[in-house]
């Protein structure tokens, strides 16, 4: 018979008002990084590797001719 461990974790506090500022702020910086790495990333394959991810060159290349701020 095997029992099961429970435990309980106490309620998140919610962050003070600056530290919330900070988090998004890194947490934006962190999305635009991640824009900027897969734009790059999408721009240096051929046609072949295009087609295995549903794309092909102008799509692809609408796609990474975006600016890195946008979604």
């Amino acid at each position: 018979m095997s029992k099961a461990i429970t435990a309980t974790l106490p309620e998140a506090m919610p962050l003070p008002p600056f530290s919330r500022l900070v988090m998004g702020l890194a947490l934006t910086l962190a999305r635009w990084e991640m824009n900027l790495k897969t734009r790059n990333a999408l721009q240096k394959l051929d046609d072949h590797l295009l087609k295995d991810v549903g794309l092909n060159q102008t799509m692809a290349q609408g796609e990474w001719n975006k600016p890195f701020w946008w979604g």
